[in-house]
C-alpha cells in the first residue's frame, strides 16, 4: 500500500529513456507522496510541459531525439519554466560531466547507480530551497501589487539573468556563471527595471517568480 500523499503534494517530471528506471523511480517517489509524470526523452518532456507545470524536473543526460543538455536549455530559456528546480540523473560521472551539467543550468547532478533515499533527500532539499527563495523574493512586499506594463519582452540573455536573480544570486556571481563582466549584468538588470518599471532587484525577482504562474 502506498504512503498517503502530503496535503501539498508536489508534482515531479521524470525524464529517462530506460523504462525500468522510470518504473522504479516513479514507484519510489509516488510511495513518498509525490505525483510523478514521466517522459522518455526531452522532446516528449517538452510536450508535457505545455500541459503541466511540475515543481521539479529529474532528467537523464543521454537520451534519443533530444538529450538532457538540449532539454534543459529549452527549459531555462522560457520564463514559464526557467524557475523549475532541475536534477540531472546520469551514468556519466566524471568531473567534467558534472561541471557541464551544472553549467547548463542544473541545480543538482547525481550519478547512477544511486541510493533511492539520497534521491528523495535531494528532491526535498531542492523543493525547500525553491520555497525559501520564493519567500525571500516576496520579502516585506507580499501585500503590495506589482504593476508591470503589458507586453514586456525580455531578450534571451535578460531571461537568463532574471532567472538567476530570482534564485537569489548576486550580479557578481551571475557574471561568473554567464562568463561576462559584472558591468554587463548590471546593465541588463538596469534595462529590465526600465522595461518593467519596477524599483529594485527584489521586485524584479518577485515578478519573475510570479510570472511563471501566468
Amino acid at each position: 500500500m502506498k504512503e498517503t500523499p502530503q496535503t501539498d503534494s508536489k508534482k515531479l517530471l521524470l525524464v529517462d529513456d530506460d523504462p525500468n528506471l522510470i518504473l522504479l523511480v516513479k514507484d519510489y517517489l509516488e510511495f513518498r507522496g509525490y505525483e510523478v509524470l514521466a517522459a522518455e526523452n526531452g522532446r516528449e518532456a517538452l510536450e508535457l510541459l505545455e500541459q503541466h507545470t511540475p515543481d521539479m524536473i529529474i532528467c537523464d543526460v543521454m537520451m534519443p531525439e533530444m538529450d538532457g543538455y538540449a532539454f534543459i536549455e529549452r527549459v531555462r530559456e522560457k520564463p514559464q519554466t526557467s524557475w523549475i528546480p532541475f536534477l540531472f540523473l546520469s551514468a556519466k560521472g566524471q568531473s567534467q560531466d558534472r561541471v557541464k551539467g551544472l553549467s547548463k543550468g542544473a541545480d543538482v547532478y547525481m550519478v547512477k547507480p544511486f541510493e533511492p533515499e539520497e534521491l528523495v533527500a535531494q528532491v526535498e532539499s531542492s523543493l525547500q530551497q525553491a520555497k525559501r527563495l520564493m519567500t525571500r523574493s516576496q520579502g516585506t512586499e507580499t501585500e503590495s501589487t506589482l504593476h508591470v506594463p503589458e507586453g514586456v519582452e525580455l531578450t534571451p540573455t535578460e531571461l537568463k539573468v532574471v532567472q538567476l536573480v530570482a534564485q537569489g544570486m548576486k550580479n557578481q556571481n551571475i557574471a561568473v556563471q554567464l562568463n561576462v563582466s559584472q558591468r554587463t549584468i548590471e546593465s541588463h538588470v538596469s534595462n529590465m527595471l526600465t522595461k518593467t518599471q519596477l524599483k529594485n532587484r527584489t521586485e524584479l525577482a518577485r515578478w519573475a517568480i510570479e510570472s511563471r504562474k501566468a
